[in-house]
């Protein structure tokens, strides 16, 4: 059997805005630093090919930065037009160079990663298997914790009853958020989750950036009594020695990576020995063929991951890292897909449709401000 050459004829850019039903606020929001939640704006990509082979994928941000993503992809997407889609890399390039003025992080690369993905789901449809399984899986299922239910701007009532349905859900472990002003109500909160989840259920604290080295410290120390799997963020992001010295300084792993927007901010946390844990965001980075390079570094680092958000994603992803992963359950993205990611005995498992396994929901059109199409349908 020979290969067939294939070219891409239709690219189809859309963004939408998913509104979330409750205001979330995490330490940032009670620091000062930024207004709740309120919604997520999504890049999404759509790809034909003149075989009729297609492909799907996003990027996303929250808060400002959505329109910039749309309005760089609008500018590179039609260099895709013509191109044989298997080759990804050689297309990566092709548009990174392309808007290269502005540099190649950040929005630059955001705005390709809803292509690249698109790239990586046609690929693997093609080929008839899911994302994980192309990639070359490790495992069928990964472990999995919830974070939507341990924002700051719920009770500790209210994080109780949804860390116990997420428990019932088979969702493993739980994640809430500390980093308030008054350290004590953190540890309070922290004590309180950790009595009601009991010594054998996963847990982790996600301070979101609001300590100083000083403060994570004596956070850190006081925190370990509660046997956490991790602490995320307890520094500014780019503080790569000061959360070396803590990774180095505490018994509890330190987990950090997810607000970083390319692989060259990622090897410095990898140089210097700045997490147990790398937490890096596909979209964020670039899409997957970033992502790919980065957990490469990772594993020779003998790091763990545990990527950020995107679960539709980032699942497949984390079953092809040589180490046991976790991934990050967010029911967030629900209403934009069809299908769902099963869940159970605290893992969630791969499904076995081809590519990303999703497709677009009626409520993902609906809520679609805008589009732009290249070449021919």
């Amino acid at each position: 059997m020979t290969y067939s050459p294939d070219a891409i004829r239709h690219v189809k850019l859309s963004t939408a805005t998913l509104p979330l039903a409750t205001p979330i606020s995490d330490a940032k929001v009670f620091t000062g630093r930024q207004k709740p939640m309120t919604e997520v704006v999504f890049l999404f990509a759509e790809i034909i090919t003149e075989q009729g082979h297609s492909g799907l994928g996003f990027s996303y941000s929250k808060r400002a930065g959505g329109p910039a993503q749309y309005a760089h992809a609008r500018e590179v997407a039609d260099g895709m037009i013509g191109e044989d889609p298997n080759d990804i890399a050689k297309l990566y390039n092709k548009l990174l160079w392309a808007g290269a003025s502005v540099g190649r992080s950040g929005v630059a690369t955001q705005a390709l990663a809803a292509l690249d993905v698109a790239l990586y789901d046609l690929k693997s449809k093609r080929a008839g298997l899911p994302l994980a399984k192309f990639l070359g899986a490790y495992r069928d299922s990964v472990r999995t914790y919830n974070t939507s239910g341990g924002f700051l701007n719920a009770s500790i009532d209210e994080v109780k009853a949804r860390a116990t349905q997420s428990i019932e859900e088979g969702i493993g472990g739980i994640k809430i958020k500390v980093g308030l002003p008054d350290s004590a109500e953190d540890l309070r909160r922290v004590a309180a989750v950790r009595e009601h989840i009991g010594p054998d259920v996963p847990l982790m604290v996600d301070a979101n950036q609001q300590w100083d080295r000083a403060t994570a410290l004596r956070m850190g120390r006081k925190l370990e009594q509660f046997d956490l799997v991790w602490i995320e963020e307890p520094l500014d992001a780019y503080d790569a020695e000061g959360h070396a010295a803590l990774t180095a300084a505490l018994d509890t792993p330190i987990a950090t990576g997810e607000m970083l927007a390319s692989v060259a901010e990622h090897e410095r946390l990898i140089a210097t020995r700045a997490c147990d844990i790398i937490q890096p965001d596909a979209p964020r980075v670039g899409g997957i063929t970033q992502f790919l390079r980065l957990a490469t570094l990772a594993d020779q680092a003998g790091l763990d991951l545990a990527p950020h958000f995107a679960m539709e994603i980032h699942l497949h992803l984390a079953a092809a890292y040589p180490r046991e992963p976790w991934v990050e359950h967010f029911d967030w993205l629900d209403p934009l897909f069809n299908e769902r990611l099963e869940t159970r005995d605290g893992r969630m498992v791969v499904p076995d449709r081809p590519g990303l396994g999703i497709t677009f929901s009626d409520q993902a059109r609906a809520w679609t401000t805008d589009t732009v199409e290249f070449g021919v349908r």
